[in-house]
Formats: C-alpha cells, sequence, structure tokens
C-alpha cells in the first residue's frame, strides 16, 4: 500500500474539504450562438446540439443569441445591411450579452468567430469552440490562393487575439487544435479536442425512396451515382471534384454513372468546365436538398466523393458512414483523422492519380462500408456528452483559477 506523505494528506483533506463545502445546484450554463441574420446554420445547429448535451447532463443551459435590432431595417444594398449587422454584433450584443450571462456560472461561446465576446461575459468561467482556423490562416496569407480584404484582415485579427486570450478551448479535430497551438503555442494546457457526434439520426433508407428523389432530379430510376456535397467556400474544391468525376467518368464501370452535386447553385467557373468538359449531362446540380432528402442521396450513392482542401472537422464523412456510403475523400487531416480506415484516399491535386486510386480500390468497396460503420463508433453522442461534461465540472472545479493558463499571443507570420 503506498502512503501519503504528510503534505500530500494535508492536500488531499484540503480539497476534500473544499469539495464537500460547495453547495450542491444546478450549474447554469450560457450558450452564445450566431447572428441570426448571417445564416450559418451549421453553427446554430453545434449550439443547439451542446445546449441538448448540458441539459441531458442535468446542467441548467440557454442559448443567447446576439439581438437582432438594427439589422431588421432593410434598406441599401446587402454591403450597407452587412455594415448594419455589424453595429447590431459588435455594438449592442457585447452589452445584450453581459446582462444576460451575469448569473451564469460557465459560458460557452460556440464559435470561435465570436471570441471577441469574450471579455464581456463577467466573471464566469469562460469556454470557446474553435471549428477551423481558416480564416485566420486566409487573412494571415497562408492560402496564396485566397484573397482577404482590408476589413477581413482587420476582423481576423480581432478573432485571432481574442481566441488567443480564451480560458478554454474546444477543438473540434486534432488538425484544428494543431493549428491553434501552431500559433498559439501557450495555449497547450487550455485546448481539449471534442469530436462532433452525428447531429441527427442517420440510417439507410429503402430504394424506392432514393429512386423517388432521383425522379424530382430528372434521373431515371435504378441510375448509379456519386455524390458530392458542399458549398462553393474555395476549400470545398468543387471543381477539384469535378476533374476527378471527368478522369472516373472514361474508366470501365463509371461511364453510365452521373456525379450528384448537393449544395449552394454552381459558380460561372464549374458550369464553363462542365461545358468544356463535356459533363453537362453526367452532372446534376442539386440545390437546396432537405436533410431527408441528403439521407436518401446517401443511402443510394455508389460512394461521395469528398476531395476537400481543408476541413475544421468534415461532417459528411460521418453522414455517408452511418448510411452505409462509401466515402472517397482527402488523404490528410482532418479527413484521415474522421474518416479512419473506412474511405479511399486520394490527393485531390492529381485527378488522374486519383481516379486510378479510387479505380483500384472499388472491389473492397463494401469491406470499407464495414469499416466505416464501426468507425462511427468512435462518434458517439454518449461519448460526446461525457467529454463535455467532464469540460464544465474541470471549469467549475473550485481549486481551479484563471491564472492556471497564461494569457497566450498569436505568433506572428
Amino acid at each position: 500500500m503506498v502512503e501519503k506523505s504528510e503534505a500530500g494528506s494535508s492536500s488531499w483533506n484540503m480539497r476534500e474539504s473544499i469539495e464537500l463545502k460547495q453547495p450542491e445546484r444546478q450549474l447554469k450554463i450560457a450558450f452564445i450562438s450566431n447572428y441570426r441574420p448571417d445564416g450559418q446554420q451549421s453553427m446554430s445547429r453545434y449550439a443547439s446540439m451542446v445546449c441538448g448535451f448540458a441539459r441531458a447532463a442535468g446542467f441548467n443551459a440557454e442559448i443567447l443569441s446576439p439581438p437582432v435590432i438594427l439589422g431588421n431595417v432593410r434598406i441599401g444594398t446587402a454591403l450597407i445591411r452587412k455594415w448594419i449587422g455589424y453595429l447590431d454584433k459588435f455594438l449592442l450584443a457585447p452589452l445584450y450579452l453581459r446582462w444576460k450571462t451575469r448569473n451564469a456560472d460557465v459560458v460557452h461561446v460556440c464559435d470561435h468567430s465570436n471570441a471577441m465576446y469574450l471579455p464581456w461575459v463577467g466573471e464566469c468561467r469562460q469556454v470557446i469552440t474553435c471549428h477551423d482556423l481558416l480564416a485566420v490562416l486566409s487573412a494571415k496569407g497562408r492560402f496564396p490562393d485566397v484573397k482577404v480584404g482590408i476589413t477581413g484582415r482587420i476582423l481576423q485579427h480581432w478573432i485571432s487575439t481574442s481566441l488567443a486570450r480564451a480560458e478554454s478551448v474546444v477543438c473540434v479535430s486534432r488538425k484544428t487544435e494543431k493549428d491553434l497551438l501552431q500559433l498559439v503555442p501557450a495555449m497547450a494546457q487550455a485546448t481539449r479536442v471534442i469530436h462532433h457526434p452525428l447531429n441527427r439520426r442517420l440510417s439507410p433508407v429503402p430504394r424506392w425512396m432514393v429512386d423517388k428523389i432521383l425522379d424530382q432530379f430528372g434521373i431515371q430510376p435504378t441510375t448509379q451515382y456519386l455524390l458530392h456535397v458542399g458549398g462553393n467556400q474555395w476549400y470545398k474544391n468543387r471543381i477539384g471534384a469535378l476533374k476527378i468525376w471527368k478522369e472516373l467518368s472514361m474508366r470501365p464501370g463509371f461511364q453510365s454513372m452521373k456525379l450528384i452535386m448537393v449544395g449552394k447553385p454552381w459558380t460561372q467557373a464549374m458550369r464553363d468546365f462542365c461545358v468544356s468538359s463535356g459533363l453537362q449531362t453526367s452532372v446534376v446540380e442539386a440545390v437546396d436538398v432537405s436533410d431527408d432528402g441528403l439521407c436518401t442521396l446517401y443511402s443510394g450513392a455508389e460512394a461521395l466523393l469528398f476531395p476537400s482542401h481543408e476541413e475544421g472537422f468534415g461532417w459528411p464523412i460521418l453522414e455517408a458512414q452511418a448510411c452505409c456510403c462509401a466515402v472517397i475523400t482527402n488523404n490528410k487531416p482532418p479527413m484521415t483523422e474522421v474518416a479512419g480506415d473506412g474511405a479511399i484516399f486520394v490527393d485531390p491535386d492529381q485527378p488522374q492519380t486519383a481516379a486510378q486510386t479510387i479505380l483500384e480500390q472499388w472491389p473492397q468497396r463494401n469491406l470499407l462500408i464495414g469499416k466505416g460503420l464501426m468507425n462511427l463508433e468512435r462518434f458517439s453522442e454518449a461519448s460526446a456528452i461525457e467529454a463535455y461534461t467532464q469540460l464544465y465540472r474541470d471549469l467549475t472545479n473550485p481549486l481551479r483559477t484563471r491564472e492556471d493558463r497564461p494569457l497566450g499571443q498569436f505568433v506572428q507570420e
């Protein structure tokens, strides 16, 4: 038996004494979501998800959003309305949030782009979720082809310096954590990785449901297809998906397939590429697809083609795996981190080589689907609830002080 030293015993007894003196009450957690007119649906879903986790764990939890006051005034151009919205977000919201969080034990800012709210939430414990640093890195010139204006650089500098002073940071992937610590090494003790679980129930649907939605897009029933899901942000690499599809569509077994691209309306560059490459009849534009419709398309797809250059996490990978859809994705983090060994990994910058890799591994597709289903066990809702519960318990530990972590500063590049 290991004996405690006198000093160790005293420290242990002091900790027990402090914990016993704490009144047993329901911790109050305030989740700060995004400004509603910005339409950031993924961030709103995340806020709802973690708030639900807190309630499931027995906490008193509520979601707060920056108030829409001046933003309701519909005057002028889109640019003018954008600047009016800034008045709501950066002038009125801090005062509103300070008042609304005055009795909270923990404030959880659900999106790192709102890091500037942290100084306004009083003396309660604070945590912020960092989904990715793509905008910050773009403003710092990390991606040469991405141009950021002067106001964008000022905003991202404000976000990054505020984030560097956060008491605690949740990173949604190890890739995001790595990017953050490269910029702010002093935050090593303040970060932890909590992966997203699936934020909705997904499972394969019958083939007749797939054929029904295909008919809505003018596609013959039983048609085989690959699926791409994503917006028009540069890192989603939709042109890259088209380039890989161009190569694949000429290979045996793929000539009669189609590529369905779910997301925002195509850019002119995408339309021009389809015309110049002769892909007009084999690529289908699918806009405003519902969540149920997306689940149906996952279920019928031969594979998800997800060649993003960068991601903070990569939710479509898990969604596809949950619907028994094979995954083809980039061979770099966080795609490799999320997909596990349940995917075909390619280099999206080499379309011909990527197509050859897909062709070679295509016979293993059913095996990869099975591995994808097993991979989902790493992203269970129960694990996420446990991780967030531990986070809030750690933050409110009476032995913890803000001075446990020195303030960080972003490394200048």
